[in-house]
Formats: C-alpha cells, sequence, structure tokens
C-alpha cells in the first residue's frame, strides 16, 4: 500500500498477507465478529483502513457492502444505505461520524451498528454523545495505527467515563503488538515525558519498496 504520511512523497509499504491474518485471529478477544456480520468498503482501498474493512468481513464469513462513490460523498445517501443493508459494523473517521450522527440522530427505529471502530485521526470521546444516548446497543471503539504497521496498533473502548472527560486517549496495545515511548537515545522516557511512540510486534511491515535506506532509518533493530 502506498502511503505518504507527512511527508507528501508516496512510498510503497510491503505488508504480508499473514500480517491482516494475524490482525483479526489474535484481535478475537476484542470483538465478537461473526458471520452475521454486515461490514461495509467505504474507504479507498488506497487507504489502509478498507484492508480492516474488506477482511473483517470475509475472514469472519460475513457480508461485505461496496459503498458507491455517489454514497461516499453524500452521507444521507449513505445513511440509508446502512439501515437498508442492516450493517453492523460500522468502520469512520471521526469526522465523517460527526455528520452521519446527526442524521441518525432523527432515526427512532432500532439500528443494526453493533461496532462503530474509529481510526485515521484523532477521536474526542464527547463527539460519540448522542449516538450513545439514543443507539445505547453500539460500541464504540478508538483505534490507532498506521500502514506500516498493518492497520491497528491499539484499541479502546470509549463508554460514559471517555465522552465525560472527552480526553483523547487510544488505549492499550493489541495482541502481537507493543507500544514504547522513546527518546532520541532510544531509551523509555519516564511517565509524563514527552517521546516518541515506536512500535514493535508481529504486525510490522517487510520495509519500504525499493527504499532500503528509508527502510533502515525507519525500521530500527
Amino acid at each position: 500500500i502506498y502511503t505518504s504520511g507527512s511527508t507528501g512523497t508516496p512510498k510503497g509499504v510491503m505488508i504480508e498477507h499473514n500480517n491482516v491474518v494475524r490482525l483479526f485471529f489474535t484481535d478475537t478477544p476484542l470483538f465478537d465478529f461473526n458471520s452475521s456480520d454486515v461490514w461495509c468498503m467505504f474507504h479507498s482501498f488506497c487507504f489502509d483502513f478498507s484492508v480492516w474493512e474488506m477482511y473483517g468481513a470475509l475472514l469472519f464469513g460475513g457480508k461485505l457492502v461496496m459503498v458507491p462513490s455517489s454514497h461516499t460523498k453524500d452521507m444521507s445517501l449513505f445513511s440509508d444505505l446502512l439501515l437498508k443493508e442492516g450493517v453492523t459494523v460500522l468502520n469512520q473517521t471521526p469526522s465523517s461520524f460527526a455528520v452521519l450522527q446527526e442524521l441518525f440522530s432523527e432515526v427512532k427505529e432500532t439500528i443494526a451498528i453493533r461496532y462503530v471502530i474509529f481510526g485515521g485521526e484523532a477521536l474526542k470521546p464527547s463527539i460519540v454523545s448522542k449516538w450513545a444516548a439514543r443507539h445505547k446497543s453500539t460500541k464504540f471503539i478508538n483505534m490507532y495505527g498506521i500502514t506500516e504497521t498493518t492497520v491497528h496498533v491499539t484499541y479502546k473502548e470509549i463508554g460514559e467515563e471517555e465522552i465525560l472527560s472527552n480526553i483523547s486517549n487510544i488505549g492499550v496495545s493489541i495482541p502481537t503488538m507493543h507500544c514504547v515511548i522513546l527518546d532520541n537515545d532510544t531509551s523509555l522516557v519516564p511517565v509524563g515525558v514527552v517521546g516518541e511512540l515506536c512500535i514493535s510486534g508481529l504486525g510490522l511491515a517487510r520495509g519500504y519498496l525499493n527504499q532500503q535506506e528509508l527502510t533502515k532509518q525507519k525500521f530500527v533493530h
């Protein structure tokens, strides 16, 4: 998958199929995805979030709804599609969800959505307050990750306490992944000290395609 990150220069990230399988089947203590679930592919296949959407449905024998581009640009059409198809697992960036939530605030019937999983942007938990008040069966999960770590690294369920505090929190690392905060000398920093978040574990990509020097720089040993 090609990603530019903050540089604006696309670079190819080499991700193994095994990384994707590991992502889902080591996450089973966190989620209860099954063959009755209906997922939707809202994001472009150029965006790593789409990997989670596609294989989340297919690896558990669920249904995958391909969202037309016209619906991704019109949240009113998208909300109608979610209700019509009975989508149970919804993956959104916080900014897209904010628009969708306003549309769903007028929905009175019980909705099928079991999970709303956030990624791609920082999440302020209060954003889900209206949805949480009306549709109490929905779980809200904040996940953080980058393409180089195969979509997701951390997991945080958003409940009433998080909504009231409204503090952005990426939670803790998922199984097979590990997070540490290091200083410029790659030493662990004390609690409360600013540093750089570094990721290790089985989700790491092989490196960057045809960019050995960049791979050595970012994938340290």
